[in-house]
C-alpha cells in the first residue's frame, strides 16, 4: 500500500527541516540533507541509531520492505519539540549525504 501525500505533508508539517524524496510509492525523509527514516504504509519510520534506540525505548520495530533492515516507529507525531530534539541527536550519528541532493518540500 502506498502512502498518501496527506500523511506525508502531515510530517513534513511537523518539523520545518524534513523534506522527503518519493521513492517506489513512498517517500525517503531527510533531516538537513541526511537520510533519517522514511515514510512507508502511513508510518513513519527512523533509522535505528543510538539516539533514536534511547529517545524511543518501547518504539516498534517495522520492517518498511522485503528485504530492508529494521526501522524504528515513530508515533507521537504530534510533539514537535521531542521530534526536533530526537532528529537534532540523530542527526550528529549519521552519515553525509553521499552527493545527492534531498529535493525540496514535497
Amino acid at each position: 500500500m502506498a502512502s498518501s501525500k496527506e500523511f506525508l505533508n502531515f510530517v513534513l508539517e511537523q518539523c520545518s527541516e524534513l523534506t522527503a524524496r518519493p521513492m517506489m510509492g513512498e517517500y525517503v525523509i531527510y533531516f538537513r540533507g541526511k537520510v533519517v527514516g522514511g515514510i512507508y504504509d502511513n508510518r513513519f519510520l527512523l533509522k535505528q541509531s543510538a539516539a533514536a534506540k534511547t529517545f524511543l525505548k518501547s518504539a516498534e520495530a517495522a520492517v518498511p520492505y522485503k528485504g530492508a533492515k529494521e526501522m524504528l516507529v515513530l508515533d507521537n507525531l504530534d510533539d514537535r519539540e521531542l521530534l526536533k530534539y530526537l532528529l537534532e541527536a540523530m542527526y550528529e550519528e549519521l552519515p553525509e549525504p553521499s552527493g545527492a541532493k534531498p529535493k525540496s518540500r514535497a
